[in-house]
């Protein structure tokens, strides 16, 4: 398929970005996942090693399942058939033996998940993680007027606004990374009910936890026929914040790219408007974006797999195979704010001048040490001089220098000036 023909954007214009997905959210990908799975329980059977199956898989192998399924119209019932026609008489029919779709599904689809967070996403945040803490180290000294609702505040280092970012997207990393997807293997309402008739002596609770442990999974052996998901979505929702901090990190950066305290490198073969030759426009963070949008809003439908009406229903299926869709738009939306912030230059004389204009800011510093000194009503005095005026350095030295406070703390106000006016900023 030519990207350019392509229904999804994915697929088409976004297609180069996310290809290494495919490895784990293709139909190719789950249907080998599905034999994996069938092939490690003939193993755990001890009816014999056949895995050889699953390391030769191939294309071709994907396309004979696939006319299985045509045939039977069942993805599951296809795999086995597929894995019937590769294994020894004596063999075949403890493929798929006492068990349920869903007892394949679920491990699936979990260790599918537990492969991309572990191989791709993790190391995707963790280098924009890496790029924040960089940044944050260059700019550490960068002090820049601070904005509350839109309006000048008391003063910050650029360096410290985004270690915040970097900070709060390590914490959520680490909470993914705690997170253990659950699997179930009890057929076909969580009760083991052929497997005990047929050999009722084994300890299948046992056999089930060993084999989903050895799988790389945490057991659930509480279920109905399906497992209910619930770990998967805690992981959708870990997702979600990070997602919403980078959507966070976009906004303010774009603010930051308004405002010029940055300047963003320029390509001379790009254009940044169609009519307006002067532009040079933040498109990454847009990106970005606009991707967590799409990405969040799946992700928030994916919430809920949680419920399935009485033992089982179907409703899920279409759900889970749109995982990937998902975890796409949240790897372009990584993608496009790494690159916006290697492309950003700061601007210090433009932040330094904004800073310089806006003397207010050390109103909040001073109102509260004449308050230490014991003044009445300090606020209400330093809200007549300055709210809704504009005011100078040379009014507020002269208000300084009229107070009637300790020679100590009038040199320190004296001295006080927005450049410095950062407190511990540039400590973090």
């Amino acid at each position: 398929m030519d990207p350019l023909t392509a229904i999804s954007p994915i697929d088409g214009r976004y297609q180069k970005k996310v290809k290494e997905l495919s490895v784990y959210f293709s139909e190719y990908a789950l249907i080998k996942k599905r034999v994996y799975v069938e092939l490690m329980f003939l193993l755990e059977l001890d009816k014999g090693d056949f895995l050889k199956i699953h390391d030769e898989f191939d294309l071709d192998d994907a396309i004979a399942v696939k006319k299985f399924e045509k045939e039977t119209n069942h993805d599951i019932k296809a795999v086995e058939y597929f894995i019937k026609e590769k294994v020894p008489n004596d063999v075949k029919e403890f493929v798929h033996f006492g068990l349920t779709s869903e007892d394949i599904n679920n491990l699936a689809y979990n260790l599918l998940v537990k492969e991309f967070i572990s191989k791709l996403y993790i190391p995707k945040i963790q280098e924009l993680i890496d790029l924040l803490l960089d940044r944050s180290q260059e700019w550490k000294s960068i002090t820049v007027l601070a904005r509350t609702h839109g309006q000048p505040a008391s003063p910050t280092t650029l360096g410290k606004e985004y270690f915040i970012f970097m900070s709060r997207l390590n914490e959520q990393l680490q909470k993914i990374k705690q997170i253990k997807l659950k699997g179930k293997l009890n057929g076909a309402t969580g009760n083991y009910n052929a497997l005990v008739l047929a050999f009722p002596e084994k300890n299948w609770v046992d056999f089930s936890k060993n084999f989903v442990t050895k799988l790389g999974l945490d057991v659930n052996l509480i279920t109905t026929q399906i497992e209910p998901k619930d770990t998967l979505v805690e992981l959708f929702q870990c997702i979600k914040r990070i997602n919403n901090i980078i959507l966070d990190l976009n906004q303010d950066t774009w603010f930051y790219i308004s405002l010029d305290y940055f300047s963003l490198l320029r390509k001379e073969s790009e254009i940044g408007s169609s009519t307006m030759p002067h532009k040079v426009n933040p498109i990454d963070f847009e990106n970005s974006e606009g991707n967590i949008k799409i990405a969040n809003s799946l992700l928030t439908g994916f919430e809920s797999l949680q419920v399935s009406r009485m033992q089982r229903d179907l409703s899920d299926s279409t759900m889970l195979r749109n995982i990937g869709v998902a975890f796409s738009h949240c790897m372009i939306s990584c993608f496009s704010t790494l690159k916006g912030m290697n492309k950003l230059h700061a601007n210090k004389k433009i932040i330094s001048n904004d800073l310089q204009n806006h003397p207010e800011i050390l109103t909040e510093g001073i109102q509260t040490v004449l308050r230490k000194s014991g003044k009445v009503n300090p606020y209400e005095l330093l809200k007549e001089l300055s709210r809704g005026k504009n005011i100078t350095m040379d009014l507020i030295k002269d208000f300084i220098k009229n107070l009637d406070i300790d020679d100590d703390d009038k040199e320190k106000l004296l001295n006080l000036d927005p450049k410095n006016y950062i407190g511990l900023a540039d400590k973090f």
